[in-house]
């Protein structure tokens, strides 16, 4: 028994190092370059999820959102925020209980006139039981749902304009 611990231990030990030693290491939040530290953010929705959720983002990442656009400070423009549901499965009363939602994002990035990242488009998807006799709890998942696939777009974003030089 005391061998066991012995041995657990040693592995807990050992993992840590093993995996640095490997390259890996946690994502934690994105370093923006110094060409990034102060951003224009455009979108026809300011007030939508995805938006909130970027805006939130770069600002965690050290971005100044700026109001307007300004010579020299790179311009993130969000082309497509589109959120869409559909129904995957229905029941023998031909009622859903199931459905697939999905989440689009497409965005560029330019400077001065230049395109700094052309036009690229990011979705992700997650489906979602229901069951109408839990209508509203639904109702409150498919929210909270909404806004986590935000977030999530949101970081995937800030990832890859994170890689401006």
């Amino acid at each position: 028994m005391r061998a066991l611990r012995r041995r657990l231990m040693l592995a807990a030990c050992a993992l840590p190092v093993l995996l640095a030693g490997c390259g890996f290491q946690l994502q934690g939040r994105a370093n923006l370059s110094p060409v990034l530290a102060r951003v224009h953010l455009q979108a026809d929705d300011a007030q939508s999820d995805f938006t909130a959720a970027l805006r939130r983002s770069l600002r965690l990442a050290g971005a100044d959102i700026v109001a307007a656009p300004t010579p020299g400070v790179p311009t993130l423009r969000v082309e497509l925020d589109d959120w869409s549901e559909r129904i995957a499965s229905v029941s023998a009363r031909n009622v859903p209980r199931e459905y697939e939602l999905t989440y689009r994002v497409r965005f560029a990035v330019t400077q001065d006139g230049q395109e700094r990242i052309a036009s690229e488009e990011v979705s992700l998807t997650r489906d979602l039981s229901f069951d109408e006799r839990r209508a509203l709890a639904k109702e409150r998942e498919r929210e909270a749902l909404r806004a986590t696939l935000a977030g999530e777009l949101a970081a995937v974003v800030v990832q890859r304009v994170s890689s401006l030089r």
